[in-house]
């Protein structure tokens, strides 16, 4: 099993989670997204649309970090990362989509190259774009995750496919220096995770491309 990523990417990051979770040995291939590597011939035979992370299995490759922990979860079921009723398998599936589709795509670096480079935006001003989007985006999180029982983690007592999307963009937050504050149910979530050995296996300054 191979997968390639970048140390940065969220969506890389959620992918490594569900893997270390599961306990899966992979090959780790670094693909410099920030220095254009995703744009070079050799990735381009990898991944149709050019983007990180790419999951090569038993002979075939899925992109998608959403697909591919999907995917993981249903060859691999223990620990699940979906609950088994389907009403609480959508609401996980609506956590993690309202990070991964409604805060990430975005806010993730081919978006803000975009803004500075072709738009001439200042780092300043993109800066507070990124702020703005990550830190409305998480208050509305946070109100989804007020409307459930009380938890551990994002749903249940067990991390889910929502952790595996909150914890990077939680990292992400803290890069940009977003506030934080006054988000206790998700932050008390990226807490609980960060406690667990694959979450910090699964981080950006254990990667062996960290350039920190």
């Amino acid at each position: 099993m191979k997968l390639y990523n970048y140390f940065r990417s969220s969506s890389s990051f959620r992918v490594r989670i569900a893997l270390h979770l599961k306990g899966l040995s992979y090959e780790y291939v670094p693909v410099h997204i920030a220095k254009g590597e995703q744009h070079q011939a050799a990735y381009a035979e990898v991944s149709a649309d050019g983007l990180v992370p790419t999951l090569e299995i038993q002979g075939r490759r899925l992109s998608q970090s959403l697909a591919i922990i999907e995917y993981l979860d249903a060859l691999y079921p223990t620990p699940p990362l979906l609950p088994e009723d389907p009403f609480e398998r959508a609401q996980v599936r609506a956590l993690s989509q309202s990070i991964a589709c409604e805060i990430h795509p975005i806010n993730n670096l081919r978006v803000l190259k975009y803004l500075t480079q072709e738009l001439r935006v200042t780092d300043e001003a993109k800066n507070t774009w990124y702020r703005h989007w990550v830190r409305s985006g998480l208050e509305a999180f946070e109100r989804q995750l007020a409307g459930l029982p009380e938890s551990t983690y994002c749903f249940g007592d067990t991390p889910t496919l929502a952790d595996c999307c909150l914890v990077p963009q939680i990292f992400n937050g803290q890069r940009f220096k977003v506030n934080l504050d006054g988000l206790p149910r998700t932050m008390a979530a990226f807490e609980a995770c960060m406690q667990l050995p694959a979450f910090q296996k699964a981080q950006p300054s254990a990667c062996p491309d960290n350039e920190a």
